[in-house]
């Protein structure tokens, strides 16, 4: 792990010198990786890759702001998902739904056994769920930020996220206990 820290960052230094070897390098190890991650906020093909290109351009360009308090992956990942979102409100896609705030002692965690589960079968069902309910458990769940750090991704305050979180866990659930989805019917 030290070793392949030590080999991102000796890339990352031929980056800021606009070493397009080392560039190239660094976009081949992420690439797929922050693909996926606006896929799965934007649920278009090309949108993603265009995001995920122009994320690149970003983050080679302000690479002289990276201070190395967090991984380059979720830096990168970081500029990703704000600009997968900047891309939906863009496109009018994301209503922001406020929801009212329930006092903690109000919001009930869903547990939810995920490893007796397949994958597929999780991301059909997070899919088939609201917008605004697919956002938050997308980065919750499998982007794995916090209620704190999608609040301040959103914009939302921590109550709003814990409440929608919490609601779209148990959407989720509900759904999971219906059975898998008839994916004929999504043309998937």
């Amino acid at each position: 792990m030290e070793a392949k820290n030590q080999h991102i960052n000796q890339l990352l230094e031929r980056c800021k010198k606009s070493d397009q070897n080392a560039q190239m390098q660094v976009y081949k190890g992420y690439y797929k990786a922050m693909y996926n991650a606006a896929f799965r906020i934007l649920r278009d093909e090309y949108e993603a890759e265009d995001i995920m290109q122009e994320a690149f351009l970003t983050a080679f360009t302000k690479l002289h702001t990276f201070k190395g308090e967090v991984t380059f992956g979720a830096w990168l990942k970081r500029i990703v998902i704000n600009k997968s979102l900047t891309q939906l409100k863009k496109n009018n896609r994301y209503q922001e739904v406020k929801m009212e705030v329930i006092p903690n002692y109000e919001v009930q965690e869903e547990r939810i056994d995920y490893s007796v589960l397949k994958a597929t079968e999780v991301m059909d069902k997070i899919n088939s769920l609201k917008q605004n309910y697919q956002l938050v458990l997308n980065l919750n769940l499998i982007e794995g930020y916090d209620y704190e750090e999608i609040a301040q991704i959103l914009g939302y305050t921590n109550e709003n996220v814990r409440t929608t979180i919490s609601r779209a866990k148990k959407k989720l659930k509900q759904a999971l206990s219906e059975g898998p989805i008839n994916t004929q019917m999504y043309g998937r």
